[in-house]
């Protein structure tokens, strides 16, 4: 029995079936995360004042997010866990990137730095455990840009990680600010993954009941961070880069056409930019973290097959639970680019030995 034939997942009833029976695709979650206790241990070691992450929630939603956390623990602090539920879901590799709690953008520059440093050795340790299941994308102190490029020449050079995330701003700075081009320009050069996902909405205060910070406030996050980096001028200054947007890239998708009329009709919206911004939009990678399959159809129809990379937040409760019945109506070219190819090649998977199965 091959490994193909003893991986299973949810059939139409989500009853697992082996994946071979239903057809087998390379698959790579391109958005996945692991939590680095080393590094959560030392940050709070030397700042006395770490900021509530659910500051801005209500109690219920507190509530519920504790019992999450408290839930999911193992699975995000560790692997074992990590490649059952691959096994189950038929995820051939996880491409893991950090906990987008453990970003420490607010932190003083040095214990920024000290922090990124653990948890890209805590995410490069997993992924060497495991090099035919997991590969690693890191984080990068951006609160210091000069920091933020050393960390990620380590992460690619030393570490052999594949890429690295990043918010949708830095303690409230947008990433279409000047200082953050030397970032961008060193992602282009290297050729590496950029990973944009976002940690609630900055003005969270009217967003705090019903998990509106998370539901709403992320996709809107991605949203405005995405629209700063093209009327900013920041993709159309670095076009070769690879750069991919959590969540679907938010709401820009379902609604570029508005942008683009401001461009036409507003000279402080061609500032930066010499061409419609939905040409930038098409320029980025977007994961495929929907929910809904009207709005997968959407993305496949708008902004192309190439750039759209299967992803489902694991191992969070707002997961997409079935990637592969998710995505299974589609035909099977579109089928195994989303679920594989693209991410493979933005990853460079090839020497990791991953293939798909026939």
């Amino acid at each position: 029995m091959s490994a193909t034939d003893r991986l299973t997942t949810c059939g139409p009833e989500r009853a697992p079936i082996p994946v071979s029976q239903r057809g087998k695709h390379l698959v790579v979650d391109l958005h996945c995360h692991l939590n680095v206790a080393a590094a959560e241990a030392f940050v709070r070691g030397q700042v006395s004042d770490v900021p509530d992450p659910m500051a801005f929630m209500s109690p219920a939603s507190r509530a519920t997010n504790a019992q999450m956390f408290a839930t999911v623990g193992r699975k995000l602090n560790g692997v074992d866990e990590r490649l059952a539920d691959m096994d189950r879901l038929g995820v051939d590799v996880q491409a893991i990137s950090p906990s987008p709690g453990q970003y420490y953008y607010w932190a003083p520059p040095e214990v920024g730095r000290e922090a990124a440093r653990l948890v890209n050795d805590g995410v490069a340790e997993a992924a060497a455990k495991h090099p035919d299941r997991l590969v690693g994308m890191g984080t990068v102190p951006l609160q210091d840009v000069a920091m933020a490029v050393a960390e990620l020449r380590r992460c690619v050079n030393a570490l052999g990680l594949r890429g690295v995330e990043i918010g949708s701003n830095v303690a409230g700075r947008e990433l279409a600010d000047d200082a953050f081009r030397p970032f961008f320009a060193a992602a282009e050069e290297l050729g590496v993954l950029v990973f944009l996902h976002p940690l609630g909405f900055t003005h969270g205060a009217r967003l705090a009941e019903h998990y509106l910070d998370n539901i709403i406030g992320n996709p809107l996050e991605s949203s405005i961070a995405l629209s700063h980096l093209i009327f900013g001028g920041v993709l159309e200054a670095h076009s070769g880069l690879k750069l991919c947007v959590a969540h679907g890239g938010g709401y820009l998708p379902a609604y570029w056409g508005r942008m683009d009329h401001a461009f036409r009709a507003r000279e402080d919206c061609r500032q930066h930019i010499s061409r419609e911004p939905s040409s930038y939009l098409r320029q980025v990678w977007l994961d495929t973290l929907v929910f809904d399959r009207a709005q997968l159809d959407s993305l496949v129809a708008t902004h192309g097959v190439d750039r759209l990379c299967m992803g489902t937040e694991y191992p969070f409760d707002m997961a997409e639970p079935d990637p592969l019945a998710f995505h299974d109506h589609l035909p099977e070219p579109v089928k195994a680019r989303i679920l594989g190819l693209n991410a493979a090649e933005l990853l460079g998977l090839k020497s990791c030995g991953c293939q798909a199965a026939g």
